[in-house]
């Protein structure tokens, strides 16, 4: 049911043209060029930028075969809907076995509907989603001390990205603790290792500037008083400002706060350390895909402290059970309504908007293999037959051969809608010119008009109209 409702929101997003070129775009470019053996490499991230000198995922390389037999950014939707969606068999089954019936359901409805997750659907495809489903087995197999089991799938996790080496080195951790000494310290070892390795080493490598573009800042470290002071700071900077509480809040609310009883939850520390002190706010709250890899870590420890519990020795335990149970499902159901899976329920997600249809039709006239700057809605829309650039990105030259954007209503990303028109003007007099223009979506190509021949069919030159936009709700 989950893999469906996934599929569905994501696909009628990128459908009505609300997906985007970063990061839809850049993670096809990378899976297109495995899919035609290169390295991973994408233009929106600059010209012949291999994506491994950004993040250390490999594992995209996977969805190749998939994306030969279907070249698509659909291909990347569908392959993220059902990972995510994957997920829910082990904590259900788990809980099931444990608890019965009830506390699975709750369970397994309580990840499917969480808001980590359905963030992440409705915000392009990213990497992350084969993590959360290894997770998902490696927490239920540490609640069952299973421990091989748990290593064993946790350790592609340094596949994924560079970070969840640290998540490794954490359940390695816990398995030292609560089970085999020797396997815990050699998984907390190889994780500790792995991420090294790839944010000093490999990352670093494989980037035109030679290093971890991601090391950043971190809140503190630029305080007037030093590092010291910067380390001193750091407890507050992890609960500063409001929005951090705030996330941490909606994380355990689904589980009535009963996933902090269970030592699982420390899996979820190194996950919300670097997010906290980042200085990029987007990671402090709850949108994006940042918090999916939290999902399975909070239910599987929800599952976990239901062992408190059983074997339901006394009517207190069994009422305990029943209404921690209930107020998880209570807050499952609250927080849908703040979701975005509540948008399938909005008939407007099912209406596509007639100027997508204009999109359609002046993207058609792009020929396949074409050199194109393109406006961020646009991007994931050409990325499966074009080489693909983002219009008036900073550091990036201009060199495509077609120019499209949206001059009705410009996104604003990467620049504003004036310093667009203004690049459009610069454009113009760089030698392109406008060969299509049809409700508000214009076409250039650097070529004279003579010389413009239309690879498929021409289209009228419609002028502005006040239809339905595309990206505005």
């Amino acid at each position: 049911m989950f893999f469906a409702l996934y599929t569905a929101l994501s696909v009628r997003l990128h459908q009505r043209l609300l997906t985007t070129g970063y990061d839809l775009g850049i993670f096809e470019q990378a899976v297109r060029s495995y899919a035609q053996g290169r390295a991973p490499v994408s233009a929106l991230k600059g010209p012949g930028f291999n994506l491994l000198g950004d993040h250390f995922s490999p594992a995209l390389a996977s969805l190749a075969p998939a994306y030969r037999i279907f070249p698509s950014p659909m291909t990347l939707l569908v392959a993220q809907a059902a990972l995510l969606a994957v997920a829910v068999v082990p904590l259900s089954r788990w809980a099931y076995q444990a608890h019965g019936r009830t506390a699975a359901l709750v369970t397994g409805t309580g990840y499917g509907a969480s808001w980590g997750i359905a963030s992440t659907v409705a915000f392009d495809f990213h990497e992350i989603c084969f993590a959360v489903p290894l997770l998902a087995f490696s927490v239920t197999a540490l609640g069952n001390e299973r421990w091989r089991a748990a290593a064993g799938w946790a350790l592609p996790l340094l596949l994924v990205k560079e970070d969840l080496g640290l998540t490794v080195m954490v359940i390695g951790a816990y398995i030292a603790w609560q089970g085999s000494r020797r396997l815990g310290t050699a998984t907390a070892f190889v994780g500790l290792a792995g991420s090294l390795l790839e944010i000093f080493v490999i990352i670093p490598a494989f980037n035109p500037d030679h290093s971890y573009s991601h090391s950043g800042s971190f809140a503190g470290a630029g305080s007037p008083g030093g590092s010291l002071l910067g380390l001193l700071h750091l407890p507050m900077d992890l609960i500063t400002p409001q929005t951090k509480v705030i996330t941490l809040v909606l994380l355990l609310a689904p589980t009535a706060f009963m996933a902090l009883r269970s030592p699982l939850m420390l899996l979820a520390l190194p996950t919300l350390c670097w997010r906290f002190l980042s200085e990029y706010p987007p990671h402090w709250g709850t949108s994006h895909h940042y918090s999916a890899i939290l999902m399975p870590v909070v239910f599987g420890a929800f599952v976990h402290s239901l062992n408190r519990w059983a074997p339901y020795s006394s009517t207190q335990d069994r009422r305990t059970l029943r209404t921690g149970l209930a107020i998880s499902s209570a807050m499952t159901v609250l927080l849908i309504a703040g979701s975005p899976l509540s948008q399938l329920a909005d008939p407007v997600t099912w209406q596509t908007p007639p100027r997508a249809a204009a999109a359609h039709r002046v993207m058609d006239l792009i020929p396949d293999n074409a050199t194109v700057a393109a406006a961020n809605r646009l991007v994931p829309h050409l990325t499966d037959r074009c080489t693909v650039t983002l219009f008036g990105f900073p550091d990036i030259p201009l060199t495509a051969d077609w120019i499209i954007v949206d001059a009705k209503y410009p996104m604003g990303f990467p620049m504003s809608a004036q310093d667009e028109s203004h690049a459009l003007d610069q454009a113009r007099l760089g030698g392109y010119y406008t060969v299509a223009q049809d409700n508000g979506f214009l076409l250039l190509h650097r070529t004279t008009p003579d010389h413009f021949t239309a690879p498929h069919r021409t289209t009228p030159d419609h002028r502005l109209t006040s239809r339905d936009s595309v990206g505005v709700t």
